[in-house]
């Protein structure tokens, strides 16, 4: 028998599934940090003693900054889950990108925006 070199159409789709559930989770993990940011949710330290305000502002910045690179590493995240679907659609979705043979499908269902096999990571450490 001759070795698959690309998923059937209906392994294709059950990875569009798992992807698209968690490309739903990541934008509303997405939209949460970027309320926080934007601080629309009303907590701020505009209506605190001015004794607390300084202590308040730097933790304020410091928070800040955490969910800036939350939000940046969300969207990465977002990004590469985007490209697997385009991915699925071309069908050369679970196709290591250095070795050319499929990625097993336990590696996708893990990380389903997978582009290189486990050998293939392991090469570039």
């Amino acid at each position: 028998m001759a070795e698959k070199n690309r998923y059937s159409d209906s392994e294709l789709e059950e990875f569009k599934a798992i992807i698209l559930e968690k490309l739903e989770k990541a934008n509303r993990d997405y939209e949460l940090l970027k309320s926080s940011l934007m601080n629309t949710d009303g907590n701020d330290i505009s209506d605190t003693s001015p004794t607390f305000k300084v202590l308040e502002e730097g933790a304020s910045t410091l928070s800040k900054e955490e969910a800036g690179r939350l939000a940046q590493r969300q969207m990465k995240f977002i990004q590469h889950l985007q490209a697997a679907l385009i991915r699925i659609e071309n069908k050369t979705y679970g196709v290591c990108r250095e070795t050319g043979e499929l990625i097993p499908k336990e590696r996708l269902r893990a990380v389903p925006h997978a582009t290189l096999s486990i050998d293939a990571k392991m090469k570039q450490k």
